[in-house]
């Protein structure tokens, strides 16, 4: 009788300790999920209007990128000398461009950037670089097959879209990558009649400008 009485009220015991710890996990749990609801009622507001605050600020970015597009709108056109080849292309009305056509060895040197074109020591990186040079076609690309070699730039095949079917025109390169060591962009190289064209961004900063507006108006007499 008496060890029938004992395992009783162990059995009692444990059923009252199961009992205690679920009623105090309940309580912690109401608990919680009543403060949740006071921060929620005390704080809304305050997050409410913080969560327009961010809205306003992520609206203003894409507005002002877009007032950005729409006014390099329309473009400017650059068009070179018809002795070599009237090369052509157009461009953001919100740039400016600086263009020597004096050197013989270099018949057009270029130079394209927002507002102001930035002096040639300041080291900018040039939203977009022309360059005709009295060089072949293929060692101006030879000054580059140590990137192509080791995967710093990337290759590949291209007509100017206006120049396709114009007859004559051979297919040029572009390079995609490390132009150089301090240079990350984009170039085209092609041959016009006995020279050599390089037109470029040094920067991917201007590279959705370099592929819809430069290089889609690219014209040339080869």
């Amino acid at each position: 009788m008496l060890k029938r009485s004992q395992d009783g009220s162990v059995a009692s015991f444990a059923i009252i300790i199961v009992l205690a710890l679920t009623l105090l996990g309940a309580a912690v749990f109401g608990g919680w999920a009543f403060m949740s609801r006071q921060d929620f009622k005390n704080n809304s507001d305050k997050k409410a209007v913080t969560a327009v605050e961010v809205a306003k600020k992520v609206q203003a970015v894409e507005l002002q990128k877009a007032f950005a597009e729409q006014e390099k709108r329309p473009t400017k056109t650059y068009k070179g000398p018809t002795t070599y080849g009237t090369i052509t292309f157009d461009y953001p009305k919100t740039w400016s461009g600086y263009v020597d056509e004096s050197a013989s060895n270099q018949p057009i040197n270029g130079y394209f950037y927002p507002v102001v074109v930035p002096g040639l020591q300041s080291k900018t990186a040039y939203a977009l670089r022309i360059e005709l040079v009295d060089s072949d076609y293929s060692s101006v690309l030879a000054q580059h097959d140590s990137q192509i070699k080791d995967g710093s730039l990337k290759v590949s095949a291209i007509i100017p879209p206006k120049m396709n079917g114009v007859a004559n025109v051979q297919p040029g390169t572009r390079l995609d990558g490390a132009l150089d060591q301090d240079t990350n962009g984009s170039m085209i190289i092609i041959k016009v009649r006995d020279k050599t064209l390089q037109v470029y961004t040094q920067s991917n900063d201007f590279l959705n400008d370099f592929n819809s507006t430069i290089l889609p108006s690219l014209t040339f007499a080869p």
